[in-house]
Formats: structure tokens, C-alpha cells, sequence
């Protein structure tokens, strides 16, 4: 140590000139070393820092020193350094904070350290992207003290950095006292390297392009607190904020409705699917067994009556399966299937349940509403269950219910799903493998609907038809759901028998519940013949309507227009005679006037259908014989409907017209030509007005006996067949109670109809818009009565 040096400055220079020449020529390039030394002089200096360090400080320091210039920042280039040279640098006092207080330090090296020192300055500003030399300049300043020079350096961003750099900057940071700013330096790089080492733009911009993007291409904006840009940090966060239009937002919406609605029903066919598959329900609920338990079936033969006939082949049916070596040894063999028809109500599921129980062998029964759903394939699969599981126990009988619900005709434009279920039952019935001891039994009321395929011989070999019941049929019938009723000796199902043409096996037992519920109501000990009575005129006519409010002048009208019906059915040959006639309102009618013929009939003559448009027309005859052709009243529509209907058929279908002959025009009625059509009009309207002119003169020719009955109608509301005989003779009905209340009703004389006089009795005038008549279909071969 030379005399007059300070220990500080000593160590310094002994420091630079042993330890940091020998790491930092380590890392510093021969290239750079090389060079020139004009390239020296022309680099910055550290004349910068020594311009700003403060007044006391230099004048503590060489004079040297203090006579130098100070060059403004704005002239130097890359480094922090202004453009001196450091050879001129004699000495420079820094004042440094430690332990022991404030210490004056001296810089005054030798000629090697200052060479080396701006050796590494130089090789750092030719060298701007060399991290390297970077990082060895760094650490020559912070071993020289100087880590004020590192932070502005490192803070004009122009030079590269690396980790090491990195590092050395933040212990230069730690030397100048801005521990804080560490803090926020590890903060950062933190985020920086959540964020790939972005920058606040380009993290603004992903941002903006990311939520852009989401949402359909609207405006994103990145902001940080109070409208400033955010950096991503912790302190200062970064907001994106997403202005949607109204069109983005419905354009969402709409889309996830769509998306919600595909999945949400891609997987209900899932689950379907899978729950048919493996019969998850079935197996909660219980298997589903078609079979017919033995000990559940307690319908046989001898409970069925009225089709004696049907019961009889399938009695051999029965046999056939208990006993088949009686049939099969002249070469016969079972029948494949039977095909029960008729009209509904006669029995022919009945006789299903009486082969159930009296065949010994097992019975699967099925509905065709029970096969068909709304997934493809499942009537199929259904069909097949059904035969393996009477195939597994063979002999059986399949009984199938209603099949014109899977049988009906197959049509070219159907889709092939749904011909599935009707193509799987023609395999079983009779297909490539034959059945083997498995009879096929079922039940329509439409075989006109069913295919052609399944109707042939081979699946149907019978073809059974259970009609209604003819009286004999109806006797035994009455007599069968009678067994355990109550009835009066007075009862004879022989005459409800005749007085029910045309009901099927269903109405007469409904007939026997109905009679037996109202003697029930009324507390009686027995079902008596008037409560048989009542029963079959509410299957027959409907309910009445007894809460009916019906003006007396309505009341008279309504008397008028059913007299005249009863009048013309009573007098006019080949009409059914009469049953019962009514103004009491029952149903949709305010009057009925109901035949019945003596015993069933199988045909009709041309007389009788004459006879019937007479009657159809003799309620608008009285009209308007009484109250004139301007007072009549929207009461004979029905009858106008019923008499067309029948004058058409008898023209175009039963060839009863002179003009036209014997000719089918109703098959081919669209292809007529227009002057046909013409003839057929005017041959139903001829019919019609010659029944209306018979009915005519017919009702003027009995004009006292009209006013008779209508008076007793009027009076009792309800005369049968003997009551409507004596009245029109003029005999009163002592034993009938009067329904006209006991009190008078006065009424203007101008209101009552001619004819019609006396208190208690309402005249009538034109405007009554409900219908007084109500007639059934025209009385065909096998039905019943007819309603006027």
C-alpha cells in the first residue's frame, strides 16, 4: 500500500487487478479482446455516473475530477457511461452505506484494472444480444460497487438479459436499497411465466382475439382498475370486458337450445332403447306373463248363449287339442287358426275366455294395441316372444284381440317399419318353419280391413262368424244374467225378448244390470217388469231429461209433430207397428216416436221402405197442417235425412226405381255421367215427395184423431202401443197420472192451435230450432226398431 492511499481503495485495486480480470476474461471473447483500441476511446465511459454523484462528494474527491465537464445523458449511446476516458480517471469518492457508517471510498486503480474494465465495457455495447457479456460486465461492476450502473443499464432494455443477468440485477436492486421492487420483480416473473413471458400489448391482444373469438366476433377491450392497462400481475390485474350485440345474444341462445335439445333427446332414445333391451321395467314391475292362468279362468261353454253355432267349431277346437288321435286318424290334422267376426258386443272375446278354460292346455293371449309402439321393431320383437313362449309349451292356443290394429291391408306408399309387425306374424302363422301343435285364435269386428295374406287358408283355415243373437238367442241370454237378480214372478224374458230385436248379447246384460241398479235406488225387494221397462227404453230412446226446461208452447209443437208420426205408422200398411211414443226429451231429442217390429226380420220389401219415408215424413206434415207451411220448424231435419238416405238406397243400390232399372249405382257412383246423376236425383226426390203427399192426405183424412193424441201427449208425455189405440178411438186412460201441473196456465187463445182448447194446455208457434225427432238408421234385415 503506497503512502497516502486509503485501505478501501487499496483492496480495490488489488481486487480488480487479481480476482476479476482472471473470471471475467473467462467469459469474454478473444474477438472481442482483439479489437482496436480507437474502438475503446469511441465507447461511452463512466464519466456519466461521475457527473452525477453530488458536490460535496467531488470536491472530496481529485481535482482531476472536479475539472471535468458534466456531458448530458442524451449523448451517450448503449452504455449508462458518458464518453470519457478511464485513463484519465485519477479519483472518484463513493459514499457507501454499511455497518460501520458512511466510508470514503477512493477509485484509483492501476492501468490493468481500468484497461480490463473498459475492455468489459466495450465487449458489452459491441456486444448488445450477448447475454454473456452482459452478465460478466454486470459482475465487474458489483464486484467494483457500482451497482447503481447495472440498474440503469438493465433498465434501458437494450441490452440482453438472461436468468444470470436477471439475478444480478436484483442484487444490485437489494445494494441501492429497493427491496420492495425485488418483490414486485419476483411478482412478475411469476406471472411472466404463467404467461409464456408476454408483455402487457401483446396480453391485451391475446385477450381481445381470445374473447373475440368466443363470442361470435364482437368487441373485446383488456383494461386494468380505473380504465388503466393492466399488466396480468397480481396488483394490477388484467379485465377484459366483452361488448355482445343483440343478434350474438340470440345467436348463443339459439344455439344452446339446439345443442340441448339434440342431446336431450339422443339420450332419451338411449335410455329407451336400453330399457327395452334389458326389460328394466318390466323386471321392476313384474315380468309380463301372457299366459292365461288355469285357476283365473272360470268362463265355460255352457256360459255362453245366442251363437250356437260359433260355440260348437270351437268346442271341436277343444277337442281337437285334448284328444287329436280322434281327428288325425283319417289323415286330419289342427287347424292353424281361427277368425272370429261380428259386430261388437256378441260374444266373441267370451268365447276366447271359454276356450281358455275349457281347453286344459296353455293359453297366451295379447291385444294388438299391445304390440305396435313408437320405436321401430318393437311390435316385431313382440310377436316373436309370444310364439316362442307358446311354441315352448305346444299344444297351446295364442288368442290376439282386436287384430285389425296389426292386420290391417299393407299399402306400397307404408314405410317398411310398418309392415314389421304384420310381416313377422305371417312368418309365424305360416312361415318357413312350421308351427307344431300351436293354434292361432283372433278376434276383429272389421275382417273387411285385414290383409289378404293373413285371411288365407294356411293361417285362417276358419273363418267363424257370431252375429246377434236371434230372439230364441235373447232368451237364453236374459235368463243366463238373471240367475242371480232378484225378479217378481210378473218378469218374463220371453216378452223384453220380443220387445229387443236387433241388441246384442253386451246390451242385454247391460239391460238386466240397469233394471236391477234402479230397483236398488228406489228400495224395491224385487226387480219388477216395469223396471225392466225403463231399463230398455234407456238403451233404446237414452236417458231422459227430466230437468228440462220446455216452454208449454214447445211442449204442444213437439205433440203435433210425433202424432203425426205415430198417426202415419199406425195407419199405413207395411209400417212396423208402433212401440212407444214420447215428448218427454230424452238424449238429443225433444221427441221420439219408436217401432218395433213383431220378430226379426232378415229382409225388407219395397213397401215397407215406402211405408217407412211415409212415416220419416209425417212430423213435418202435421206441422204444417196445424201451424201452416210458413210456422214450420227445424224439427224434421233428421226425418228429412232418414227419408233421402233412404230413397238413394233404394234407387242406386236395390234397384227399386222403374226409370233407372236394375242397375248397381252406387259401387262406381263418381264415375256416373252428370246426366245419371241428374236421373238419380230426381228419382230420390220423387220418392220422397210421394211419401210426403201420401203422408198428406193420410193426416187430413185424420185430422180429429191428431188433435186426440196430441192432447194425450201433451197430458201424459209418454203412450205406448194400447194407450196411442184407445186415445185415437177417443177412450180416456183413468189409470194413467197426468204430468199437466194442477195448477191452470192461462194462455191467449190466439197462441193455441186449432183444435186445442182447455186450460193446462200451451199453444205453439214457429221458431223452435231443436230437434223434436230423432230416427235410427232405416230398419235392415236382423235390426231392431226404428226412432222417429
Amino acid at each position: 500500500m503506497k503512502p497516502g492511499q486509503s485501505p478501501s481503495a487499496s483492496t480495490l485495486n488489488t481486487h480488480l487487478t487479481d480476482e476479476t480480470g482472471k473470471e471475467c476474461m473467462k467469459s469474454v471473447p478473444l474477438a472481442a479482446i482483439s479489437r482496436t483500441s480507437s474502438l475503446a476511446d469511441s465507447a461511452p465511459r463512466l464519466e456519466y455516473i461521475i457527473s452525477n454523484v453530488p458536490r460535496n462528494t467531488l470536491w472530496a474527491a481529485s481535482p482531476l475530477v472536479r475539472r471535468m465537464s458534466s456531458v448530458p445523458p442524451a449523448s451517450r449511446r448503449y452504455s449508462s457511461l458518458a464518453p470519457f476516458s478511464l485513463n484519465r480517471l485519477q479519483t472518484a469518492q463513493v459514499v457507501v452505506i454499511g455497518l460501520g457508517g458512511i466510508q470514503r471510498r477512493t477509485l484509483i486503480g492501476g492501468s490493468s484494472s481500468r484497461n480490463l474494465l473498459a475492455h468489459m465495457e466495450l465487449t458489452a455495447n459491441n456486444n448488445p444480444q450477448s447475454a454473456t457479456a452482459q452478465n460478466a460486465f454486470y459482475q465487474a461492476l458489483l464486484r467494483a460497487n457500482m451497482p447503481e450502473i447495472i440498474v440503469e443499464r438493465y433498465q434501458t432494455g437494450r441490452f440482453a438479459t438472461s436468468p444470470a443477468c436477471e439475478s444480478t440485477y436484483l442484487r444490485a436492486l437489494e445494494r441501492v436499497g429497493q427491496a420492495g421492487k425485488v418483490m414486485a420483480m419476483g411478482g412478475n416473473k411469476a406471472v411472466e411465466g404463467q404467461t409464456g413471458g408476454l408483455n402487457t400489448e401483446q396480453l391485451q391482444a391475446i385477450g381481445q382475439a381470445v374473447a373475440a373469438q368466443s363470442r361470435g366476433g364482437n368487441i373485446a377491450l383488456a383494461r386494468g382498475k380505473n380504465g388503466s392497462t393492466g399488466t396480468g400481475a397480481k396488483d394490477s390485474p388484467l379485465y377484459v370486458v366483452v361488448e355482445e350485440s343483440i343478434g350474438g345474444t340470440i345467436f348463443k341462445w339459439a344455439k344452446f337450445l339446439l345443442y340441448f335439445g339434440l342431446i336431450a333427446y339422443f339420450s332419451l332414445v338411449l335410455v329407451t332403447v336400453g330399457v327395452e333391451a334389458t326389460g328394466i321395467l318390466k323386471k321392476v314391475g313384474g315380468a309380463q306373463n301372457n299366459e292365461a292362468q288355469p285357476q283365473h279362468q272360470t268362463v265355460r261353454f255352457s256360459d255362453v248363449h245366442g251363437c250356437d253355432e260359433a260355440k260348437e267349431e270351437l268346442q271341436e277346437l277343444v277337442e281337437f287339442l285334448k284328444n287329436p288321435e280322434k281327428f288325425s286318424s283319417l289323415g286330419g290334422k289342427l287347424p292353424k287358426g281361427v277368425l272370429l267376426t261380428g259386430p261388437p258386443g256378441t260374444g266373441k272375446t267370451l268365447l276366447a275366455r271359454a276356450v281358455a278354460g275349457e281347453a286344459g292346455v296353455p293359453f297366451f293371449f295379447m291385444s294388438g294395441s299391445e304390440f305396435d309402439e313408437v320405436y321401430v321393431g318393437v311390435g316385431a320383437k313382440r310377436v316373436r316372444e309370444l310364439f316362442n313362449a307358446a311354441r315352448a309349451k305346444a299344444p297351446a292356443i295364442v288368442f290376439i284381440d282386436e287384430l285389425d290394429a296389426i292386420g290391417g291391408k299393407r299399402n306400397a306408399r307404408d314405410a317398411a317399419y310398418v309392415k314389421q309387425t304384420l310381416n313377422q306374424l305371417l312368418v309365424d302363422l305360416d312361415g318357413f318353419s312350421q308351427n307344431s301343435g300351436v293354434v292361432f285364435l283372433a278376434a276383429t269386428n272389421f275382417p273387411q280391413l285385414l290383409d289378404k295374406a293373413l285371411t288365407r287358408p294356411g293361417r285362417f283355415d276358419r273363418n267363424i262368424v257370431v252375429g246377434l243373437p236371434d230372439v230364441r238367442g235373447r232368451i237364453e241370454i236374459l235368463k243366463h244374467h238373471m240367475r242371480n237378480i232378484q225378479i217378481s214372478p210378473d218378469v218374463d224374458p220371453t216378452v223384453i225378448a220380443r220387445g229387443t230385436p236387433g241388441f246384442s248379447g253386451a246390451e242385454l246384460e247391460n239391460v238386466v244390470n240397469q233394471a236391477a241398479v234402479r230397483a236398488s235406488r228406489s228400495k224395491a225387494k224385487e226387480v219388477t217388469m216395469s223396471d225392466f221397462e225403463w231399463a230398455k227404453d234407456k238403451i233404446m230412446m237414452g236417458a231422459e231429461r227430466r230437468s228440462a226446461v220446455i216452454q208449454p208452447k214447445d211442449k204442444v209443437m213437439t205433440a203435433y209433430h210425433e202424432g203425426g208420426h205415430a198417426l202415419v205408422a199406425m195407419f199405413t200398411a207395411g209400417a212396423d207397428p208402433l212401440y212407444k211414443a214420447t215428448i218427454m226429451p230424452r238424449g238429443q231429442a225433444l221427441g221420439l216416436t219408436f217401432q218395433l217390429p213383431e220378430m226379426d226380420r232378415v229382409s225388407m220389401a219395397k213397401r215397407e221402405y215406402l211405408a217407412y219415408i211415409d212415416v220419416c215424413m209425417g212430423g213435418k206434415v202435421a206441422e204444417e197442417i196445424v201451424y201452416g207451411p210458413d210456422n214450420v220448424t227445424s224439427g224434421g231435419a233428421n226425418d228429412l235425412q232418414k227419408a233421402t238416405q233412404i230413397a238413394h238406397a233404394m234407387v242406386t243400390q236395390m234397384g227399386m226405381s222403374d226409370e233407372l232399372g236394375n242397375v248397381d249405382l252406387d259401387s262406381n257412383y263418381d264415375r256416373l255421367s252428370s246426366e245419371t246423376k241428374q236421373n238419380i236425383e230426381k228419382e230420390v226426390r220423387r220418392l220422397v215427395e210421394e211419401g210426403r203427399q201420401r203422408a198428406t192426405k193420410l193426416l187430413n183424412s185424420k185430422r180429429k184423431e191428431l188433435d186426440l193424441l196430441a192432447e194425450a201427449l201433451v197430458e201424459y208425455e209418454s203412450l205406448n202401443k194400447d194407450e196411442m189405440e184407445r186415445v185415437v178411438k177417443g177412450e180416456k186412460l183413468p189409470d194413467r197420472p197426468s204430468s199437466i201441473p194442477t195448477m191452470p196456465l192461462k194462455l191467449p187463445s190466439a197462441l193455441l192451435p186449432p183444435g186445442v182448447g182447455g186450460e193446462g194446455v200451451a199453444g205453439a208457434e214457429s221458431g223452435s230450432t231443436a230437434s223434436k225427432s230423432d230416427a235410427a238408421t232405416p230398419p235392415r234385415p236382423g235390426k231392431g226398431g226404428a226412432k222417429l
